[in-house]
């Protein structure tokens, strides 16, 4: 069920897809405790999502429930899972690139922005794969997106900020 919650600015994946959803325990006085982790602290979503989440729980019968905002360690682009990168993709919105944390030799969070600002590293066009693409400005249709146009296909789109 929390699966099929929609992210609210962007509704193709879900809020487990977005590694939004941190964890579901149980409190000492039988209610559900759900941690969410928002993509970022002034995200505007964030109600939302915390109002869709208690909505489809009770829903589905499991109540009460109670949520809980957790801002450290900070939500990570790595979080996103398989399927949810390529929802974004299929969507139009170029994923971030592969963990920057998963292996030692990857770049850091810092090095790969660096990278993205200087051109290195650009993203691939969700449209049509090429990695001709330029950024057009720092922010897109939301805070954590950066607007990008593929220079094969001409064509504007989303980049998901790897954070």
């Amino acid at each position: 069920m929390l699966g099929d919650v929609a992210d609210p600015e962007i509704p193709a994946v879900s809020v487990c897809d977005l590694g939004i959803v941190r964890d579901v325990l149980e409190a000492d006085d039988g209610a559900l405790r759900v941690v969410l982790t928002p993509t970022y602290s002034g995200c505007p979503a964030t109600e939302v999502i915390e109002q869709d989440v208690t909505r489809a729980l009770l829903d589905a019968g499991l109540g009460p429930v109670r949520t809980e905002l957790r801002r450290a360690p900070p939500w990570s682009t790595d979080w996103i899972s398989e399927q949810g990168r390529r929802k974004l993709r299929d969507y139009g919105i170029a994923p971030p690139g592969a963990s920057c944390h998963a292996a030692s030799d990857s770049p850091t969070q810092a090095q790969q922005a660096v990278m993205v600002l200087r051109g290195s590293a650009a993203p691939a066009c969700p449209r049509c794969g090429s990695s001709h693409t330029a950024q057009l400005a720092g922010f897109g249709s939301t805070p954590c997106k950066a607007l990008w146009r593929c220079l094969d296909c001409a064509e504007p789109f989303d980049y998901f900020k790897p954070f």
